[in-house]
């Protein structure tokens, strides 16, 4: 996998809820190996959620796009969900408390929306 796609995956499981829910169920049906990847792919997720920087940052539309995702992940209890997750894996606190600028880029999610009911006729 390559930087740019773990960082993808990253922002899916820090914003995107079906991507979480997926990796829950992963975790709790045993199916995570020990290697601690998904365990370090959770703590950049937790980071994503951390305080925004004040330096380092690509852009003003990338720190702009974060801070929207920020904020929509609170309706859905992201945060906790993913410190729940990160408690069952066994990983230590993070010790930042900011965001890393390295993490800001402008990364768009999947389409989140509920499914269309199919028309009848």
């Amino acid at each position: 996998m390559t930087e740019r796609e773990k960082l993808q995956l990253c922002y899916e499981l820090a914003f995107f809820p079906p991507r979480l829910n997926e990796v829950a169920y992963r975790i709790r049906k045993g199916e995570v190996g020990e290697d601690g990847e998904l365990g370090e792919l959770l703590d950049t997720a937790l980071l994503l959620h951390m305080a925004l920087p004040e330096k380092g940052y690509s852009s003003q539309r990338a720190l702009t796009r974060l801070a929207n995702y920020q904020a929509m992940a609170r309706a859905f209890g992201m945060v906790g969900f993913i410190r729940r997750l990160r408690r069952e894996l066994a990983r230590k606190p993070l010790t930042e408390h900011e965001v890393p600028g390295r993490l800001v880029r402008d990364i768009g999610l999947p389409p989140f929306a509920r499914r269309k009911p199919a028309c009848q006729n």
